[in-house]
C-alpha cells in the first residue's frame, strides 16, 4: 500500500480521536461545574475539584480540539486577504502561513514538553495524585497532533471528502 495512503489513513483515526477525546472532555465539564453550583448553593457545602477538573479538561480541549479544528479548515481565519491578492501572491502568504504554524507547534512541542518536565512533581491541592505536568501535557501534545496534520496537507492534500470530516457538513434545502 502507498505510504501517502497509509498516512492518509493515520490522520482520519487521529482526527476521530481527537474528535471523541474532545467531545468526552466537554461532556465531563458540562456535569463537573452544575454539579459545583449544587454543591455550594443548594448544599451549602462546596465540593472543592469541579473547577479544577473543568480547568484540567478545558486545556485538554482546547489543544486536542484545536488540532482538529486546524485539520477541518474550521478555525478563525482571515482569507478576505489572501483572497483578495493575486493568486501567486495568495499561494507565497498561504506558504507563509503553513511556516509560521510549523514554527508555532514546534514551539509548543519543545517549551510544553519543558513546561511538563517542570511541574511534573508538582501536585495540585485537589488532586494531590495528579500531576501538574500532566494538566499541561496537551501543549506539546496538540502541537505535534497539528503538526502531523500539516505535514498531512502539505505532503498528501487536503482530506477527500469521503472524510468524516465532512459528515456534518450542511445540506442544500431542495
Amino acid at each position: 500500500m502507498e505510504l501517502k495512503a497509509r498516512y492518509a489513513r493515520a490522520m482520519e483515526r487521529l482526527y476521530v480521536a481527537c474528535i471523541a477525546v474532545s467531545g468526552v472532555a466537554l461532556v465531563l465539564i458540562t456535569l463537573a461545574i452544575p454539579y459545583g453550583v449544587f454543591t455550594r448553593y443548594v448544599l451549602n457545602s462546596a465540593a472543592s475539584w469541579p473547577e479544577p477538573f473543568a480547568v484540567i479538561l478545558m486545556v485538554l480541549f482546547s489543544f486536542v480540539g484545536g488540532a482538529a479544528v486546524f485539520r477541518a479548515n474550521a478555525h478563525i481565519a482571515v482569507r478576505a486577504l489572501i483572497e483578495a491578492v493575486p493568486r501567486s501572491v495568495g499561494r507565497a502568504m498561504q506558504w507563509l502561513i503553513e511556516l509560521s504554524m510549523i514554527v508555532a507547534c514546534v514551539f509548543m512541542v519543545v517549551h510544553g514538553g519543558k513546561l511538563v518536565q517542570a511541574t511534573w512533581h508538582q501536585g495540585l491541592a485537589e488532586f494531590p495524585w495528579f500531576p501538574v505536568g500532566l494538566n499541561y501535557a496537551p501543549i506539546p501534545l496538540g502541537g505535534l497532533i497539528t503538526l502531523l496534520f500539516i505535514v498531512e496537507r502539505l505532503w498528501v492534500g487536503e482530506p477527500p471528502e469521503t472524510s468524516v470530516m465532512y459528515r456534518d457538513e450542511p445540506t442544500a434545502v431542495e
